[in-house]
């Protein structure tokens, strides 16, 4: 099989990672890769897919990777960061995103997070009517420099994966659009409150086609021009079109593109090119997930039931998506020799187990690949956002060290050191030891 160029990329980043000891059977079993000139070219996309005329400001959702170095590759490179937490919003000021290059968005912000956002300057969309409420108060007698929104669900429906989808009919997220009477109040909420200038909306997740995704920010566009058309004035002066652009889980290819989702916003819903609203985006799995590996050595194997089972240190840990809803996540493993180059050999049918203690603690089920034995590696694929970089505690497993990766014009692999990895002293404390 010829590799493609990501998989040779990959290879020798893991050999690199191998011959530095980053990686090493008794005290590294595990590590996390975020190949930042992977992300680079991904923020380069993301840019270029938008026509230069427009005032457009890319955001990279926080949650996707919240480790605040790699945060920080992306403030360096003109990104903003989108944030759902006092968590993420103190590792986005921590990484040097500038306030007014936040936005913040969470369905339960307290009255102390929205007065923190308002006297910094962050952008704040509301989540309902009673959080319009909570902000005249906080914003009575006081001046910000906050853009101020509120999220609508346009109610298009579901995408392939519920739990994913942010636009039902009885989506958690947003004002919904087509409830009785709710247009209306929307209407009389700007009339109301003149500082009121944004809508937001975020339609898309993993599973939500692109027409779906298109349709929602169709939606919200018309919604903006009804407002300003009922208003005699133009209030909504910049509409936040969210993230959500799947990815591709079954090969190196990088599909739907950034390119292609634009053309497709374009058709569906041209005004938003026009030039009269300014425009924020939210995408995080699509500029992360592709540019990042786990890589776990295989600590024993056996056969059960006729099936071979390969027992690594990568399971719920590390891929809680994967592990819980297989059928929804699955993900691309690859399989090595301990060195790191790609094993080759005769193939079987393997379970890829991980170190939890539950049965389902399996990151694939009969997967083809090499045989595998004590002491290869294993990498799940694909895995720079959400997997590594927001671990799962069960059973007080400890944090895996996480690097970023860049190499030079001689192909020389360079790791910095993003996260290191978490002591057991370091788990104890976490775990409370240090109150006895």
């Amino acid at each position: 099989m010829t590799k493609t160029q990501s998989a040779r990329r990959r290879e020798l980043i893991l050999r690199s990672a191998v011959q530095q000891r980053l990686l090493e059977p008794d005290h590294a079993v595990l590590a996390g890769f975020v190949d930042l000139d992977g992300v680079l070219a991904s923020i380069t996309n993301l840019h270029g897919a938008f026509p230069a005329s427009l005032n457009v400001m890319h955001t990279v959702a926080a949650k996707a990777n919240c480790l605040v170095p790699v945060l920080e590759a992306f403030s360096r490179n003109g990104m903003g960061c989108e944030v759902a937490s006092p968590g993420e919003l103190a590792q986005a000021l921590a990484a040097g995103f500038a306030p007014e290059r936040i936005v913040y968005d969470s369905p339960s912000k307290t009255r102390a997070e929205l007065a923190q956002a308002v006297e910094l300057g962050v952008a704040v969309n509301a989540d309902n009517f009673q959080e319009l409420e909570r902000m005249d108060s906080i914003l009575a007698g006081r001046a910000s420099d906050s853009r101020i929104g509120v999220r609508i669900n346009p109610q298009v429906g579901s995408g392939d994966i519920a739990e994913m989808s942010t636009a039902t009919l009885t989506s958690k997220f947003g004002i919904a659009l087509e409830d009785d009477g709710n247009r209306r109040r929307l209407v009389q909420a700007f009339q109301d409150r003149p500082w009121l200038t944004w809508l937001h909306a975020h339609v898309g997740s993993q599973g939500c086609p692109q027409e779906l995704m298109a349709e929602g920010i169709t939606k919200t566009v018309a919604l903006a021009e009804e407002i300003n058309a009922s208003l005699g004035r133009r209030q909504v002066v910049g509409i936040d079109i969210g993230g959500g652009l799947p990815v591709n889980f079954t090969s190196d290819d990088t599909a739907p593109t950034f390119d292609e989702y634009v053309e497709r916003l374009r058709a569906y819903a041209p005004a938003l090119f026009s030039g009269a609203y300014q425009i924020i985006t939210e995408f995080g799995r699509s500029l992360l997930a592709k540019n990042g590996f786990t890589a776990a050595y295989v600590e024993y194997t056996k056969t059960s039931g006729g099936r071979r089972i390969a027992i690594t240190h990568a399971g719920a840990q590390v891929a809680a998506r994967t592990v819980f809803m297989p059928d929804s996540w699955p993900i691309r493993i690859t399989a090595h020799n301990p060195s790191g180059h790609l094993k080759e050999g005769a193939t079987a049918p393997q379970d890829i187990a991980g170190p939890c203690c539950f049965a389902g603690d399996v990151v694939a089920q009969a997967r083809l690949l090499p045989v595998l034995e004590p002491g290869d590696i294993v990498t799940l694929l694909d895995t720079g956002a959400y997997y590594f970089s927001t671990p799962f505690h069960y059973n007080s497993l400890p944090d895996p060290a996480v690097y970023a990766v860049r190499t030079n014009p001689d192909g020389e692999v360079k790791f910095d050191l993003v996260r290191r990895a978490e002591s057991i002293q370091e788990l104890l404390d976490r775990t409370g030891a240090h109150q006895m």
